[in-house]
This record gives structure tokens, sequence and C-alpha cells, in this order.
């Protein structure tokens, strides 16, 4: 009886092995359908963004039909500390919208130069990221910001830079939010 309980024992332990290195194999896989904000290292600043169109397509695997909207718009890149305007093109799942105040989505390049992939949140659920590929027109030495009325402006990299390192902004690395600059205080003068 005690040789049969332990085989037992040994079988159910060998299962259980099996499954475990069966799921291990299967993590790669599975990683690739989960979109990690860590694997996007580049930040985007969405400005403005105008949906064109709208339509549906089947999903991989299924016969489920999702909506995409096609649409335009206006954004930076921060890469390297540094801001890029670029304009862009889109096919999306709904969700894409512009930044709200200093808020950025995660990126990464697809095809440098070209094609950007972002991270936005699916509606109603902010926990889960949708990835969308932005065609991208890249305005060298320009970058966009808001301007008065919420109007997108535009001014040189250079100077939006000069204004990033003053206000200790770099969203790449965790300064979401600008900080102002403390004023410089004279000396008390010893004239009397």
């Amino acid at each position: 009886m005690k040789a049969k309980r332990a085989g037992e024992f040994r079988m159910r332990n060998a299962w259980l092995v099996a499954l475990g290195v069966f799921g291990f194999c299967l993590l790669p896989d599975l990683r690739a359908f989960a979109k990690d904000a860590d694997d996007f290292p580049l930040r985007v600043v969405i400005f403005h963004n105008t949906e064109h169109g709208q339509r549906q397509r089947e999903a991989k695997n299924s016969s489920e039909m999702h909506e995409y909207l096609d649409g335009i718009g206006q954004a930076d890149l921060f890469e390297n500390s540094t801001p890029v305007g670029f304009e862009f093109s889109y096919n999306c799942m709904p969700g894409m919208r512009p930044s709200g105040g200093y808020e950025t989505f995660p990126a990464r390049w697809k095809k440098p130069g070209k094609t950007l992939e972002i991270l936005v949140p699916e509606p109603g659920k902010p926990w889960n990221n949708e990835s969308c590929l932005l065609r991208t027109t890249i305005e060298p030495g320009i970058a966009f910001f808001w301007g008065e009325d919420d109007d997108v402006m535009q001014e040189t990299a250079a100077k939006f830079k000069d204004w990033m390192v003053k206000h200790q902004f770099d969203p790449e690395n965790g300064k979401d939010m600008p900080i102002e600059p403390v004023p410089a205080v004279a000396p008390p003068s010893n004239k009397k």
C-alpha cells in the first residue's frame, strides 16, 4: 500500500513539474501579448488629434469585429531628453486622445523616424493599455507647446529644451511635472 501511495505521489509531482516546465516555456509567448510600459522608453505628448474616419476590422484569430479610427495630429517626442515635434497619422482602436496637461504616453520606435508605437489607456479601463502605431513626419528643430487659449504653438526645439532644463522637466526620466524655478535672492547690502 505504501508503494502504491509513493508511486501516486511521484506521478502527481511529475505532472506538476511537467506543467511548470510547459508554463515556463510559454512565458515568452505570453509576454509578447502583454504591453509592458518598461519596453517603451520614450515619451510622447499628443497636443491634438482629429479623427476623420471609422472602420471595422476582424480581430486576429477571432470572428469578432473591432472598430478602428483614422486620424491625424501633432505631438512632441522626448528622446534622449530632447523634444522633437512631429505630425502623425494613425489607425487605432478608439481611445486616442490628446494628453491632459503634461501627461505623456510611453512610446518606442518600430521604424526609426517613420513609425512610433505608443501605449494609450483603454477607455473605461485606464489600467489596460492598447498600442497604437503613429506614422510620423518629424519636424526637425521644432517643438510644439500649449499657447494661450489652448492653441498649439511651435518654437525651436533648443528653446524648449532650455525651458525643460530650467523647469527640471524630463518625462523620459520620471520628471513629469515642471518645477517653477525659485528666483535668485540678492544678498543684503551692507550700506548704512
